[in-house]
């Protein structure tokens, strides 16, 4: 029993790392900036939330972070007896408040900075130099008077010097930024760190803009954790945060629950505004989960909510460079002899017949349509999905695309040969036929030790 729980460890290790290499090899290089709510540095996870950022830098990744402070500003207010004042949930500083923004935020300043340089034996990052770095790269402005309401040492951006955040990426250094700018008459100012972050990620054309919350992702009315959220799509997700942050108000929830739905809200607005203006894809992921950043980035279906400009997965036309990924799919299913065995050259020879699901590079899913003009009809073919992914959509997503490229083409009629599958295709329309139903071509290469079913779909009750 123990060998038999040591050697599933083992497995899940070797495919767990073996699956990683392709996202460790494309995220190398590139930018990401990640935004450290003050929530998340209060976590008892976050510092293996550091040590995941520390090994992101390892792997040759260039990193900004962007940390934030709410919480702690409100706990230090409370001991100073100090009320916090707010005008349209955004936080009025001043001067007495502001003193106590910079004492909080210069602190979680300089123990990020102790943690992330921590390389000591029998610690994640030992022997890991990180230099970390700090400045003014962020100019600030005020916010100004609205409602006659001053918001006075509340300010938002001016300017983000971002040839001097690259010079230090290019250095190899971590880049570090709090929610405290100076302007350029020397006066402090508190912002937002969502602002930060987002507006910095889009100056710096920054690949990803990453944040937390105490939840895995965006859920939607059911519970279930959407995985994808495009700008086009997001209003209603927008609204549904504001409707359960209002109701949360009215009902005299705890601040928990407020600030949950509040940064929620703010980050998903922030990642929305990002993607618009050029950053590819925003994560949302849990801080109290370990690991969390890791599986995000690092696996294919990752574990939160992604906010992008396209989706990780495309159904397209294949071409010569998804031969591999098909052979892939398709020899273990000819092994078992539930496909009849193509070879490279054939599949060469055929690709243009090939409609194929990728998912970040890899071919998740494939089939084939092969006309017989003379008789209107097609054969779809060559079905096969990535065993990860056989209790999903994809079949359906194939036979659609399938369809339409049937219609396209002039198509009456579609039918498939399958020794396997037969209930999935009747479950979806296909009815049973014969032999000389098929086109004379096919009937003349039917094989008769394969005793395929053979089913039909009229492509105009579709």
């Amino acid at each position: 029993m123990k060998n038999t729980i040591k050697q599933t460890r083992s497995t899940e290790l070797v495919q767990g790392f073996r699956q990683s290499v392709p996202y460790i090899n494309a995220h190398r290089g590139k930018t990401f900036v990640v935004m450290l709510s003050g929530e998340t540095l209060l976590h008892k996870n976050f510092v293996n939330i550091l040590n995941d950022i520390g090994m992101l830098h390892s792997l040759g990744i260039r990193l900004v972070i962007v940390y934030g402070a709410r919480p702690q500003i409100e706990e230090n207010l409370e001991l100073h007896k100090y009320a916090p004042v707010y005008h349209k949930n955004i936080r009025v500083t001043d001067s007495e408040t502001l003193k106590i923004v910079k004492q909080t935020a210069g602190m979680l300043q300089l123990d990020i900075t102790s943690e992330l340089s921590m390389s000591v034996n029998n610690t994640p990052l030992q022997g890991v130099h990180i230099n970390v770095v700090s400045g003014n790269f962020v100019i600030a402005q005020p916010l100004g008077v609205d409602d006659g309401i001053d918001y006075q040492h509340s300010g938002r951006i001016r300017r983000i010097d971002t040839a001097a955040i690259n010079k230090q990426l290019d250095n190899h250094a971590i880049v570090l930024i709090g929610p405290v700018a100076v302007s350029i008459t020397g006066e402090s100012f508190n912002l937002t760190a969502e602002e930060i972050a987002m507006q910095i990620a889009i100056k710096i054309k920054a690949e990803k803009l990453i944040g937390f919350s105490d939840v895995q992702g965006i859920s939607d009315e059911t519970g279930q954790v959407i995985s994808e959220i495009f700008p086009n799509t997001s209003s209603k997700f927008i609204q549904l945060l504001s409707d359960n942050l209002a109701k949360a108000k009215a009902s005299n929830l705890s601040r928990n629950e407020i600030m949950h739905n509040e940064n929620t809200l703010r980050f998903l607005t922030a990642a929305v505004n990002a993607c618009q203006q050029g950053v590819p894809r925003s994560h949302l992921i849990s801080f109290e989960e370990d690991g969390s950043l890791l599986q995000e980035l690092f696996s294919r279906d990752g574990i939160g909510t992604q906010i992008v400009q396209e989706s990780a997965e495309q159904v397209r036309q294949a071409t010569i460079h998804d031969i591999g990924g098909i052979l892939e799919l398709i020899r273990p299913l000819e092994e078992q002899g539930v496909l009849v065995r193509r070879s490279r050259e054939q599949l060469e020879m055929e690709i243009d017949k090939f409609t194929v699901i990728v998912r970040d590079n890899l071919t998740i899913a494939c089939a084939a349509l092969y006309a017989f003009e003379t008789e209107k009809m097609g054969e779809m073919a060559c079905v096969a999905v990535h065993p990860e992914y056989r209790s999903s959509s994809r079949g359906d997503n194939l036979l659609v695309h399938i369809k339409q490229k049937a219609k396209k083409i002039g198509l009456d009629k579609i039918f498939v040969l399958t020794t396997r599958s037969i209930h999935w295709f009747q479950e979806r329309g296909f009815i049973p036929a014969e032999i000389d139903d098929l086109p004379l071509e096919k009937r003349e290469l039917y094989n008769y030790q394969r005793r395929s079913k053979i089913l039909t779909f009229e492509l105009s009750k579709d």
